[in-house]
């Protein structure tokens, strides 16, 4: 208890003195992962609501693999891109191995699944209720798709925020696409791996303390966002 009471102190001065090198890492952490996620939501936001929205032979499977893909192992993320995009790989002309544009792809990979799982959650239902009155007025499939994310906001939220705390919180595919490089492609999660594997707790826990309070500032954000759009009543 004594030796967390002290790097809990060491980790609190490690935040306030912020350098250069701290600021440096969160700033990366911070647009990877948001890119991870906006750019995850972007592809899977209105693949949820296509599926919600269509009936076709093989639907039901398409599902499963969706759920089940919600525990897509990140290690194996890691190793698949990293045969992609390195020299040999069919991307390595990209240049994108140990690079933050690898991380992003890494973490959008992982963030994807659970924005189309949770959409076509919140989609389904609506479907249900006004498909019928979509298809009578005519409402071509794009634009059905486009009705119901608009009439979901706060169902979308909750997936952008779940795809954006995946992302934050990754560490072995980014660890293997990006290399942990010290002012390149270190971010918060591999930092606090690689102090923790030196030994230095302190480090590791102000790293972890950053991470938590970037999280829940995110999410307060939106959430704050998302009331401020809402019509007053």
């Amino acid at each position: 208890m004594d030796e967390f009471g002290r790097a809990l102190g060491l980790a609190l001065q490690l935040i306030l003195r912020a350098d250069a090198e701290l600021v440096a890492i969160v700033g990366l952490s911070l647009r990877v992962s948001l890119a991870a996620a906006g750019l995850g939501f972007v592809l899977g936001a209105p693949l949820g609501a296509l599926i919600a929205a269509t009936r076709f032979p093989g639907r039901t499977a398409l599902l499963v693999v969706l759920n089940a893909l919600l525990g897509l192992p990140p290690v194996v993320v890691g190793l698949v891109l990293y045969l992609l995009v390195s020299r040999a790989g069919p991307l390595g002309g990209l240049g994108l191995l140990f690079t933050p544009g690898a991380m992003v792809l890494a973490q959008c990979l992982l963030a994807l699944p659970i924005v189309a799982a949770l959409a076509h959650r919140a989609c389904e239902g609506l479907w249900a209720e006004y498909g019928d009155a979509l298809r009578i007025d005519g409402v071509g499939r794009g634009h059905a798709v486009a009705i119901l994310l608009a009439m979901a906001p706060a169902p979308l939220l909750t997936a952008f925020l779940a795809a954006f705390g995946r992302a934050i919180a990754e560490v072995g595919a980014i660890l293997m696409v990006g290399g942990n490089i010290r002012g390149h492609t270190r971010t918060m999660t591999t930092s606090i791996a690689l102090e923790t594997s030196r030994g230095d707790l302190a480090q590791a826990l102000g790293l972890g303390l950053i991470l938590l309070a970037v999280t829940l500032l995110v999410s307060a954000l939106a959430f704050g966002l998302s009331r401020a759009a809402l019509p007053r009543g």
